[in-house]
C-alpha cells in the first residue's frame, strides 16, 4: 500500500521503529455473489482491498476510498465484519516496522470496472468464493466473515473470540 504523507512525516523522525496503525479492509461482493480481489505489486499475492486510515477520516469511508483507488470499483460499505488487532508487526524491505490495527467492512459494488487503478496493484478481478486464487489467513478469515450473515467478530474480554 502506497504509504500516506502523515507516515512519511512521523518516520522522518521515527526512523523504522515500529508504528501502531489504523488499517481498513474492504471485502466487496458484486451482485452475481463474487469477491473483489487485487494481486498486490509488493508480495505478488491476491488479497482483498487494504489501507491506512488519514487522519480525520471515518473507517467506512476509508474503505470505500482505498477500494476505488485500487480496482476503479466504486461501492458502498454496509457493516463492519470484523475488529482485529494484527498479532505480528510487519517489516517492510526497508526496514520500516508496522502492527496494524484493522477495521474490516463487508460492501456492495455500485458501479465501475475492475481495473488495475494504480500502482499497489499487478491485476485485479471478481472471484466466485468456490474458486479463489491462494490467499493469505488475513484475506481468507476476512472473506469468511463477510459471507456470514450476522454479528462483528473481534477478539476481547479474556482472550477468546466474541461477536456483537
Amino acid at each position: 500500500m502506497a504509504t500516506p504523507e502523515y507516515i512519511r512525516a512521523i518516520r522522518a523522525t521515527a526512523g523504522h521503529q515500529l508504528l501502531y496503525l489504523p488499517g481498513v479492509t474492504a471485502v466487496v461482493f458484486d451482485d452475481q455473489g463474487r469477491v473483489l480481489l487485487g494481486r498486490r505489486a509488493d508480495t505478488g499475492r491476491w488479497a482483498v482491498p487494504a489501507g491506512i486510515a488519514e487522519p480525520g477520516e471515518q473507517p467506512a469511508d476509508v474503505a470505500t476510498r482505498e477500494v476505488f483507488e485500487e480496482t476503479g470499483i466504486e461501492c458502498v460499505a454496509e457493516r463492519v465484519v470484523l475488529v482485529q488487532a494484527l498479532k505480528s508487526p510487519i517489516t517492510y524491505p526497508n526496514g520500516d516496522q508496522c502492527q496494524f490495527m484493522d477495521i474490516t467492512f463487508l460492501c456492495r459494488a455500485t458501479g465501475g470496472e475492475a481495473r488495475v487503478n494504480d500502482d499497489e496493484s499487478l491485476e485485479v478481478g471478481w472471484f466466485d468464493l468456490d474458486v479463489l486464487p491462494p490467499l493469505d489467513e488475513h484475506g481468507s478469515f476476512r472473506i469468511k466473515q463477510a459471507e456470514q450473515e450476522g454479528p462483528t467478530w473481534f477478539e476481547g474480554g479474556a482472550g477468546g473470540a466474541t461477536t456483537v
